[in-house]
C-alpha cells in the first residue's frame, strides 16, 4: 500500500513538473537574447579565465540565449581596457542584448547605475512624447468620470433625506464619491 500511494505521488509529481502550464498560465517560450561575455583578469599568471567563460557559457545555455560576443581581457585595472571598451561600444549598438560578467566589482556599479539611469530617461521620455501626440489629436486622458455622471441624482435624492451610504448602494457608486458631489456646489 505505502508502495502504491509513493509511485502515484511520484508520478503526479513529474505529470506537473512536465505541465505546459504555471500558476495556471501557459508558458511563454524564452525570449531570444543576443549575450556578450565578458572575463577579465589582472596578470597573464591567473588562470581563471577559462573558468569564467565556461560558467558564463553555461548559464546562456541554460536560458536558451545566443552567444554573440565573447571578450577575454587580460591588464590591471589602472591600465585603459580597449577590450572593455569596444564591447561596451557593441552593447551601446544593441549588438548584444545581455552583457554576463563572472563579477562586478564595487567601481562597476556605478556604470551599471548610470546605464539604468539613462534607459529610464529614455522610457520617461517615450511617455511624455507618447502623452504629447494622444493630446494632440484630441484624445482625452485621465480616469473617465463615471461617479460625476450621476451628479443630478445624487442631490436629488440627498434632498429626499437619503442617506449618503444609501444612495452610494443605489446608484452603486462609492461613498466617498457621493460626498464629493455634495460637497462641491454648482
Amino acid at each position: 500500500m505505502q508502495e502504491e500511494h509513493s509511485e502515484v505521488s511520484a508520478k503526479l509529481a513529474s505529470e506537473k513538473a512536465k505541465s505546459p502550464r504555471v500558476f495556471g498560465h501557459a508558458r511563454k517560450p524564452a525570449k531570444m537574447f543576443r549575450a556578450g561575455l565578458y572575463a577579465r583578469v589582472s596578470t597573464n599568471d591567473q588562470q581563471t579565465i577559462p573558468l569564467q567563460m565556461r560558467a558564463l557559457r553555461e548559464y546562456a545555455a541554460r536560458r536558451g540565449w545566443t552567444i554573440a560576443m565573447q571578450v577575454k581581457e587580460v591588464g590591471s585595472g589602472a591600465s585603459q581596457r580597449q577590450l572593455r571598451e569596444k564591447f561596451l561600444d557593441a552593447a551601446r549598438r544593441r549588438e548584444v542584448d545581455v552583457v554576463l560578467v563572472w563579477r562586478i566589482a564595487g567601481r562597476c556599479a556605478p556604470v551599471l547605475a548610470v546605464f539604468a539611469e539613462f534607459e529610464r530617461d529614455i522610457l520617461r521620455e517615450r511617455v511624455r512624447t507618447g502623452l504629447a501626440h494622444a493630446r494632440q489629436n484630441g484624445k482625452k486622458l485621465g480616469r473617465p468620470i463615471t461617479a460625476g455622471l450621476h451628479t443630478t441624482q445624487v442631490r436629488k435624492l440627498h434632498r429626499a433625506g437619503i442617506s449618503k451610504a444609501e444612495i452610494a448602494r443605489r446608484l452603486e457608486i462609492g461613498r466617498t464619491s457621493v460626498r464629493r458631489i455634495l460637497e462641491t456646489r454648482s
